[in-house]
């Protein structure tokens, strides 16, 4: 339906007051005239008449968005994605169930502002959890000041709420912090980031030593391994495997050297591998 419908937009350079006087020039429906609209959308798909009942509801959706202006969004998206929930209430609305638009639009309403605010109220999500919700978008209008809150004040939230106390004073901790940067600005000589701080696994020394024992049977353990293997062998397996610029043979290319088959050099490697291997076993363990 959305795709079908042409509404007032909020374009670049729109102020909101000119936003909404355009959809407050909208006539409201009355209770017949909604009905009769919702009837010709519902029973004949009528986008005419869904167009007429979300016109009619532009300036519910401005009232609801005024109304989280405290988030730090922009108005205009708040009434964009609010328009959206408004849409999706107009196409779910049944008349028959003897209830105004404007009852039934409201949860659609703040439901898509409330979506909009917990993606991109903060960097890391606040709020995932039903009761999380809830108490995210209630603690603002219910704290009575910019101060943190007492023990006392979070109790008689929770209670308000049906939450526990900890849950208020941790809801609050999380909207009250700012997004840190993990790496310093560029130009900031000074100070230091949060990256700065945080311990490089490289530099654990259970991996330095891994990694000394790797090397080390990369160099020694390797070359062991190698003299145990005859001539053709250690050819196949050094133009396989230990070439230095990365640009190993084909089986052809070493069936031609040797003069046999692509088979018979793979044959020879896979075995010249596994002695290799039962070599360097007693120096992994």
């Amino acid at each position: 339906m959305s795709t079908a419908l042409t509404l007032p937009t909020l374009s670049v350079g729109d102020s909101i007051e000119r936003y909404v006087q355009r959809v407050n020039a909208f006539p409201m429906l009355s209770p017949e005239e909604e009905h009769d609209l919702a009837i010709r959308h519902q029973e004949h798909n009528d986008l005419d008449a869904a167009r007429q009942l979300v016109l009619s509801h532009l300036r519910v959706v401005v009232s609801i968005a005024r109304g989280y202006s405290g988030y730090g969004l922009p108005q205009a998206d708040l009434i964009q994605e609010g328009n959206i929930g408004l849409m999706k209430a107009v196409k779910r609305f049944e008349a028959s169930r003897g209830v105004r638009l404007y009852s039934f639009a409201v949860h659609w309403i703040k439901a898509e502002i409330h979506e909009y605010i917990l993606r991109n109220w903060r960097l890391v999500r606040i709020a995932t959890t039903k009761a999380q919700r809830k108490l995210f978008f209630n603690l603002r209008s219910m704290k009575s000041s910019f101060a943190a809150l007492t023990h006392v004040q979070a109790k008689e939230i929770a209670d308000d709420l049906g939450v526990k106390p900890e849950e208020v004073l941790e809801m609050e901790t999380r909207m009250t912090g700012q997004d840190v940067s993990l790496v310093a600005d560029d130009g900031d000589d000074e100070g230091y980031a949060p990256i700065d701080w945080l311990a490089d696994s490289h530099s654990e020394p259970t991996a330095v030593l891994a990694r000394n024992r790797l090397d080390e049977l990369q160099s020694v353990g390797i070359g062991a391994a190698l003299d145990a293997l005859d001539e053709r062998s250690r050819r196949i397996i050094e133009a396989r495997w230990l070439t230095d610029d990365g640009e190993s043979s084909t089986l052809h290319d070493l069936a031609a050297e040797f003069n046999v088959s692509a088979e018979r050099i793979r044959q020879i490697e896979t075995k010249a591998l596994q002695k290799m291997k039962q070599a360097l076993l007693p120096a992994m363990v």
